[in-house]
């Protein structure tokens, strides 16, 4: 059993996986999200500074969503975040559409795909098969 410390109200917990909070951290994380998700679909062109006030919630932990791309801003503006690769705004995630597939290009060019292996030609049997004695 794994008791550890919960990052955000230091209570004991038993962690099993994902990330150290307890369950009710985790259950009022859940339902800042959906509040946070409810603020966005309402008022889809504002900013992070103006939903992390509207909605009493940390701007590091909206960018945290944004970065699991949980939420999406309506622009790239709205969100700050810029891609990790170019710097280019984007409105979630953590690379651009053209970063994202440079960086699948180069990943499918670093891994060798196998060569498919020539069949060796059969020798030819050569009269059937035939006893013999030694010696």
């Amino acid at each position: 059993m794994d008791v550890r410390n919960c990052k955000k109200c230091k209570n004991l917990f038993n962690y099993i996986a994902g990330p150290q909070i307890c369950p009710a951290c985790q259950e009022k994380m859940e339902e800042d999200f959906q509040k946070v998700k409810a603020f966005l679909q309402e008022n889809p062109n504002t900013t992070m500074v103006a939903t992390a006030e509207a909605c009493e919630v940390e701007i590091g932990q909206i960018k945290q969503w944004l970065r699991e791309e949980r939420l999406t801003f309506a622009t790239a503006d709205g969100s700050e975040l810029t891609c990790e690769k170019c710097g280019k705004p984007i409105m979630s995630g953590r690379f651009c559409d053209v970063c994202k597939a440079s960086v699948v290009s180069e990943l499918n060019a670093s891994i060798a795909k196998p060569k498919p292996a020539k069949p060796e030609p059969k020798k030819p049997a050569s009269g059937g098969s035939k006893m013999r004695f030694l010696g």
